[in-house]
């Protein structure tokens, strides 16, 4: 996880609850954000 950037993180964190990914792997990408203090909705630029 270390190797992801803050925004790839993102990127993947939302891309596997779109997917509908296994929750063990969105869990754990939250996991992370919340580690890095992270804010997901915050830094999400939407068009």
């Amino acid at each position: 996880m270390e190797l992801l950037s803050d925004e790839m993180l993102i990127d993947t964190y939302f891309a596997a609850i779109q997917y509908n990914l296994d929750q063990e792997f969105i869990r754990m990408l939250a996991m992370e954000l919340k580690r890095r203090k992270v804010n997901p909705d915050s830094s999400r630029i939407t068009a």
